[in-house]
């Protein structure tokens, strides 16, 4: 009877010690929450949905694999909080990403809301993840920040020189009046200038609150610019294109990169619009490999919808993130993972950096001969910023 007992009793104990180990093995597995804080909500939503999209998948990709850092199973999390495009928002998001969960790195899609964050993240020691192409966002010298894409001034000789020599030397000013656009305008102005050129309008607007952008063009157009220069989020820009062509302005347009002729031309309905345009290429129109890969699989991922430049960049900055976590052999120390972001971008698989960012840089920004798109004869040619620069 007894030892009957006993062989009933023993698979017990051994079901419940397994459950124990398994039990333990799960808790073995450290998560690690990866901030991000953007527009959720309001005109610029797509925008920001596009930037965490990006980040979601990069980190989908990487729990898949399986990530290990110092001998121990990591899993990471997105924490993503709607900050409305507001920069006081953002602060807050932060903070409470940072104290409630211990984020090391938060992403921010915005200038206005990384200078927010970079008031205080060196004292309370997290990286900024910055979508942004604003230099000074590095040469400020924040040492725990990293700007994801290149340095927008890249863009403003090439893009006069091709748009001045094909159009002519008046342009009109029509950007949004964000923070983002207000630095494209003081670094664009005396280019422009300083190439012959002369600026016959200036009138921002606010593309995240406004519809109709028919006086605010109107004025732009007034003294009968040869190229006008627009920004911002895709879908505003797009109508604001849209009411210029509607007006009969038939130059060309020179477009911040924050907009994306791709969703723009969903506005626009087609490229006609959008003939002499010249802005970021976007990603399903970028033949190079990885480019074309990495969209393959986005699409499959999102129901056949197309990746956006946005969208690859912080994906890429995701897996520079996590392998600079592996280099420093800590989850939680942003100085240590900070020092580790160049080796960690240098070694990078093709396949996971379809935008072929080359490098980060001593202060914190990525460098790359980028592919920019130029609308001509009814498509969106590709061209290095290096050749339009000669």
């Amino acid at each position: 009877m007894q030892s009957k007992m006993i062989r009933r009793i023993f698979p017990l104990a051994a079901t419940a010690m397994a459950a124990m180990l398994a039990s333990g093995a799960a808790l073995a597995q450290e998560v690690v929450k990866i901030g991000y804080t953007g527009p959720l909500s309001g005109g610029a939503a797509l925008y920001g949905k596009n930037v965490l999209s990006g980040v979601q998948m990069a980190v989908d990709e990487i729990n898949a694999a399986g990530l290990e850092v110092k001998g121990k199973k990591v899993k990471l999390e997105v924490v993503a909080l709607d900050d409305k495009y507001s920069p006081a928002e953002a602060a807050i998001n932060a903070r409470r990403l940072v104290q409630q969960y211990k984020t090391p790195a938060v992403f921010v899609p915005h200038s206005g809301g990384i200078f927010a964050l970079q008031a205080f993240n060196e004292q309370e020691k997290f990286l900024v993840m910055a979508y942004s192409s604003v230099p000074r966002i590095t040469d400020a010298g924040n040492k725990l920040t990293i700007r994801i894409p290149p340095a927008y001034t890249g863009y403003i000789e090439p893009f006069v020189k091709a748009q001045m020599k094909r159009f002519g030397k008046n342009v009109a000013l029509a950007p949004a009046d964000h923070d983002y656009a207000k630095a494209w305008v003081q670094a664009f102005v005396p280019a422009w200038e300083a190439a012959g050129g002369k600026v016959v309008g200036n009138n921002p607007m606010s593309y995240t609150k406004a519809t109709d952008f028919y006086s605010g063009v109107s004025r732009a157009m007034s003294e009968k610019p040869d190229v006008m220069f627009v920004g911002g989020p895709s879908e505003p820009t797009a109508l604001v294109v849209k009411q210029a062509r509607e007006l009969g302005f038939k130059g060309g347009f020179i477009v911040m990169d924050q907009a994306k002729m791709d969703e723009m031309a969903k506005v626009t309905n087609g490229l006609a619009m959008l003939e002499g345009s010249i802005g970021v290429m976007p990603l399903v129109n970028d033949t190079r490999p990885a480019a074309q890969s990495f969209n393959a699989k986005y699409r499959k991922l999102h129901d056949g919808r197309d990746a956006t430049t946005e969208m690859s960049l912080n994906y890429t900055m995701v897996y520079t993130l996590a392998g600079a976590m592996k280099l420093a052999g800590t989850t939680s120390d942003a100085t240590a993972i900070r020092a580790k972001m160049p080796d960690a971008m240098k070694a990078l698989p093709k396949d996971v950096n379809p935008n072929e960012v080359d490098s980060i840089d001593a202060k914190g920004g990525s460098v790359a001969d980028t592919v920019v798109g130029w609308v001509q004869n009814g498509k969106i040619a590709p061209v290095r910023l290096s050749e339009l620069a000669k």
